[in-house]
C-alpha cells in the first residue's frame, strides 16, 4: 500500500488530472453505449412483437420459410385452379422416368374401348425390367394391362399398349405430345410410353415439375376418363389372365402414398439412372385438392426421400391454404354510354361460373374490369364488350366476359322516318 501511494505522489499533478478526466470520459462513453444498446434492443423487441401480432402470425409460418426438400425440382399445385402454391425449380426440364405412364394411361383410356385386345410384339416382350413377362404373340385385354401399367409400372406393358393403340411407339408418342400441348404443358417431350431414358434428334425424354403436376390434374379433374383413371390408380391389388386364360398375373400397387395420408387419391412413382426417384400424386381433404410433383428426388440409397418430400408439401398445403369459392352468377356493372343510340346508355352484365381455389390467409382475390366507357349504336343484346379478370398474385384464376343486357337501336335513317311519323300522328 505504501508503494502505491509513493508512486502516486511522483506523478505530476497535470498528468494525474488528465488521467482522471480520461477515466471519466471512458465511464461516460460506457454509459452512452449501454443506453444506445438498450434503446436498440427495445426497438428490435417492439418490431418483433408487432410482426408476431400480425394476422396469422405470418412471419413464423412456413408460408414465409423455405421448405427443406430433397427434390431438385418440385411443385405443390392447387388441383382446383391449377395454381402453383409452392415451387422449387418448377420449370427446369428433367427426365421423369415412369411418371410418364400417367400420360400413357390417359391417352389409352381416351383413345380406345376397355375391351380392346392387345397383342404383345417381340419389341414389347423384350423390354427391360420392370416387366410383366408377356410372351411374343400373347394377347390381353387393354383394361387389364392398364393395371399392370399403373400398379407395377411394367415396361413391356407400356410398349404393348402403345403399339396396339397407335400402331407404333413413335406414333403413340406423337399422341402423347399432342395431348401435352392440349393440356397446356410448356416444356414436355415424350419419346417412349414407359419413361426409360431416351434421346432422339428432337431432344431428351423430359418434363418439368410444373408440367407433370398439370398432367395429373388433367387426368383426375378434366379428362372424360378421370373416373376410370382414379379407379385404376387407387386399386391396391389386381389379378388377371391373358385372353386365352393360360397365364395368370397379379399386380400390387407400389404407390405407398396411398396409405401414408388420409385423403390420398392417386399417384405414380418412377426411377431411372438419369432421372433418379420421381413422383407425382394427389390428395383430397376437406374440399382441398392438392397435387405434388417431384423430379430428381435422390438416387439409390435414398428411396424414402420422395415420400418425405411429398408429406412435407402436402402438410404445408393443408396447414397454409383454405378453400375459397367465387360463386357463379350475374353481376350488373357500371353502364356504358351509347353514342348515336336511341338510348343514352346500356346495362352491362358480368357472368361467371363457379371457381374454386385455395388461398393463404394473407392472400386476396383482386377483381379487374376492362370495359369500354362508350359504345357506338347499334348495340346488340348479349354482345361481348369487355372482360373481368379475377387475379391472385400474378395468376388470373378466372376470366369472365362482360355482355350487354339489352340491345340499343342506332339513330339511322329508318329511326328518323319512324320519329317523323310519330310526330305526324300526334
Amino acid at each position: 500500500m505504501r508503494t502505491v501511494q509513493a508512486r502516486w505522489k511522483k506523478i505530476p499533478a497535470i498528468e494525474r488530472m488528465n488521467r482522471q478526466e480520461s477515466k471519466q470520459d471512458q465511464q461516460r462513453k460506457r454509459k452512452e453505449n449501454l443506453g444506445r444498446k438498450k434503446k436498440q434492443t427495445s426497438i428490435v423487441f417492439a418490431v418483433l412483437l408487432a410482426v408476431y401480432l400480425l394476422p396469422g402470425n405470418l412471419c413464423l409460418t412456413k408460408a414465409e420459410e423455405e421448405l427443406k426438400l430433397y427434390a431438385r425440382s418440385a411443385v405443390l399445385m392447387d388441383g382446383s385452379s391449377g395454381r402453383i402454391l409452392y415451387g422449387k425449380e418448377t420449370k427446369e426440364p428433367l427426365p421423369m422416368a415412369s411418371t410418364t405412364k400417367i400420360m400413357t394411361c390417359i391417352v389409352a383410356l381416351e383413345e380406345t374401348k376397355e375391351n380392346m385386345a392387345c397383342t404383345a410384339s417381340e419389341q414389347a416382350a423384350h423390354q427391360p425390367q420392370v416387366k410383366l413377362g408377356m410372351q411374343t404373340g400373347e394377347t390381353f385385354y387393354l383394361k387389364d394391362l392398364l393395371y399392370s401399367l399403373m400398379l407395377e409400372s411394367h415396361n413391356d406393358t407400356a410398349v404393348c399398349i402403345a403399339e396396339n393403340v397407335a400402331g407404333s411407339v413413335e406414333d403413340f408418342a406423337e399422341k402423347m405430345n399432342a395431348k401435352a400441348r392440349e393440356i397446356g404443358c410448356e416444356d414436355t417431350y415424350y419419346i417412349s410410353p414407359n419413361g426409360l431414358d431416351r434421346e432422339d434428334a428432337e431432344g431428351v425424354h423430359h418434363t418439368t415439375a410444373a408440367d407433370l403436376a398439370l398432367v395429373l390434374r388433367y387426368c383426375i379433374t378434366q379428362s372424360p376418363q378421370a373416373e376410370a383413371f382414379l379407379e385404376i390408380t387407387g386399386t391396391a391389388q389386381y389379378t388377371f389372365t391373358d385372353i386365352s386364360g393360360k397365364h395368370s398375373y397379379s399386380c400390387a400397387n407400389h404407390n405407398a402414398f396411398l396409405w401414408m395420408m388420409d385423403g390420398a387419391l392417386t399417384g405414380k412413382t418412377g426411377f431411372t439412372a438419369k432421372a433418379g426417384y420421381c413422383y407425382v400424386g394427389a390428395l383430397q381433404k376437406d374440399d382441398r385438392l392438392l397435387i405434388v410433383s417431384l423430379l430428381a428426388c435422390g438416387w439409390p440409397g435414398h428411396r424414402s426421400w420422395k415420400w418425405a418430400d411429398t408429406r412435407t408439401l402436402m402438410d404445408y398445403g393443408l396447414e397454409q391454404y383454405h378453400l375459397s369459392v367465387l360463386e357463379s352468377g350475374k353481376t350488373r356493372i357500371v353502364p356504358a354510354a351509347v353514342e348515336n343510340g336511341i338510348k343514352n346508355q346500356v346495362e352491362l352484365i358480368e357472368e361467371h361460373r363457379d371457381c374454386r381455389l385455395l388461398l393463404r390467409r394473407d392472400e386476396k382475390v383482386i377483381r379487374e374490369m376492362q370495359v369500354p366507357k362508350v359504345l357506338r349504336a347499334p348495340v346488340e343484346e348479349g354482345a361481348s364488350v369487355g372482360i373481368v379478370r379475377y387475379r391472385v398474385g400474378d395468376m388470373v384464376v378466372l376470366a369472365a366476359p362482360v355482355r350487354t343486357a339489352e340491345g340499343v337501336r342506332g339513330k339511322d335513317f329508318w329511326y328518323g322516318v319512324d320519329a317523323a311519323f310519330e310526330k305526324l300522328l300526334l
